[in-house]
Formats: structure tokens, sequence, C-alpha cells
């Protein structure tokens, strides 16, 4: 579904996308991770055919984007970061007159409006205009506009920023029943806990380059260990303790309000802590997540 090789994209002397090779199967959940300014939206612009690559390849459903953008683009669902629906025309008529750019005639678009607001549990809203929804209605509804099309490929740019969790949870919920009807999403994320949801694969990158790639559980594996340790000490600095923790687990990192320790045994951990005297206001042992592997990568968490 999407091929790409040295794909760099520059805006004048700043470098937004670094020479990235990643390939997309057909199927397939596919994720960028990463912070803001990571590079994630500047190469779904190019997957897109909105943005123009600065040098390397890029192949999107076997075609030249340079060359047959509008082909690429008719077989694409788009939903962007931010919504750009029409406050104008009703949920319904947002979908029908969508349709007409695609060329699908009058009574088929009505046809998949219908079935389409049904999917994403909007019927009963498809005579209300865009304004009253609820961010979390709008983001739905800006998924079914993507598919109305029939689309083999549909990106989605960060698509629950800004919502509220149940919200979230019910747009996971409608991203993987399309999964499941095996359509291939692509998506961006600064969510970690949505990439590990979603993704079957991901890239993250950092400073427009992609600096691991694999599955989420492949990703915890390599580079974080089964389990993680959150200490707090109270009023006390958490830096201060990396020197007396040091050899207890494979890794101390210092956060402003907690001390990370990763460890193949969190208890085993937490009874070497207190066997060297120190009791600590609180303890959390859990497991490894992608936000362990992505602080370990970049060093820095996701809302620097």
């Amino acid at each position: 579904m999407i091929r790409a090789r040295g794909l760099v994209k520059r805006f004048g002397d700043f470098t937004a996308v670094d020479g990235i090779d990643l390939e997309v199967a057909p199927g397939e959940a596919f994720g960028f991770l990463g912070p803001n300014g990571a590079g994630k939206s500047s190469t779904m612009r190019m997957i897109g055919c909105v943005s123009t690559p600065t040098a390397g390849e890029l192949r999107i459903l076997d075609m030249d984007p340079v060359r047959e953008g509008p082909s690429i683009r008719a077989r694409l669902g788009v939903c962007p970061q931010t919504d750009n629906l029409d406050p104008d025309l009703t949920v319904f008529e947002n979908l029908t007159t969508y349709a007409r750019y695609f060329g699908i005639p009058r009574a088929e678009g009505r046809r998949r409006a219908a079935e389409l607001l049904e999917f994403v549990q909007l019927t009963e809203k498809s005579g209300s205009t865009v304004e009253p929804l609820s961010g979390g209605m709008k983001r739905r509804l800006s998924i079914a506009r993507a598919m109305i099309n029939e689309p083999d490929l549909v990106l989605l740019d960060e698509p629950t920023t800004g919502l509220d969790p149940q919200a979230r949870h019910l747009l996971w919920e409608r991203l993987f029943r399309l999964k499941q009807r095996g359509v291939t999403l692509v998506l961006t994320t600064h969510y970690m806990d949505e990439a590990e949801q979603l993704c079957d694969r991901l890239v993250v990158m950092d400073a427009g380059k992609i600096v691991a790639e694999g599955s989420p559980r492949h990703l915890i594996e390599t580079y974080s260990t089964r389990e993680v340790v959150e200490l707090r000490f109270g009023d006390d600095a958490p830096a201060t303790y990396v020197e007396k923790l040091a050899g207890i687990g494979e890794r101390l990192d210092p956060l402003p309000d907690r001390l990370l320790l990763y460890s193949a045994d969190g208890d085993a951990a937490v009874n070497e802590v207190h066997r060297r005297g120190f009791t600590p206001s609180s303890v959390l042992v859990r497991r490894s997540t992608l936000e362990d592997v992505f602080l370990i990568l970049t060093g820095r968490t996701l809302v620097d």
C-alpha cells in the first residue's frame, strides 16, 4: 500500500522528514508515533499527495504521488487533524455532498451516508447541523466522511486529540471495526496507549527520523524491561536518588515527580530499595508500555 525509501521533506533550511524508509501492507493498521514536530504530519501529507517529497522514493497504491496524485487521492480516505466539516450543512448532507466530489451517484451517496452514520453511531444526529455536536461526534463524522468513497487506504492524523476518555474509547472501537473489515489504516498519534491499542505495527519518529520500528509488543520487549517501578519520594527531587539506588534493575530514569526503575522483576527491585533503607512515599509496579520505550529512545516525555 505504501513504500518509501530515503524519503525527505524540507521547508527551506528545516528538514521535517529526514530520509525515512517504511512499508505498509494491505489490511494493516500502521502508526506513526512521536511528539509534536517529529515529522509525522509532514509524512502523512506526502502520503496523502498534498505535499511533494523533496527527495527519495515514495509509492502509494503502487503509483507515483507526483505524477498520479489525482488517481491516488480518489482511492484515499483522509481524516485530518483539525475537523473541516461544513457548518452550514447537516450531518447527513456533509456526507452526501462530499460523495459528489468522487462522482458517486446521488442515490448511492445517500445509501452510503446512511450506512456510515449507523456505523459511527450518529444516525439520530443526521438532521442536525455540525455546530451542536460534541468533539467526539465531530471526529466520528469526519471518519465517516473519509469512508464515503470506500477507500483502499485511510489516513488519520491524530484522530483523538482533545477528546475525553469516553469519546476516545468509542472512536477506538470504530477504528478497530474498520480494521476487522480489512481496511488499511495509517494513523499518527502522540498518545502511547492509542498506538498500543490500534496499531499492528508502528514507527517511532523523533526529529524527522525513524528511531524504532515494529509491533508494540516487539518494541517493548526490545527497548524496555518486563516491568517498571514508579517511585515517589514526597518533596525530594527524584534525581537525588539515582546514585543511591544505582545497580537496582537495568535502568533508572528520574522524572520531575517520580523515579522510574526498569527491572525484569519489579517486586524484587522494590525489596532492594527497602533493603537499602529507603522508604518511598508511594510505589507502583506495572508492566512496561510504549511510553517507557519512548522515554528510553528519546529521553523526554510526550508533553515536552
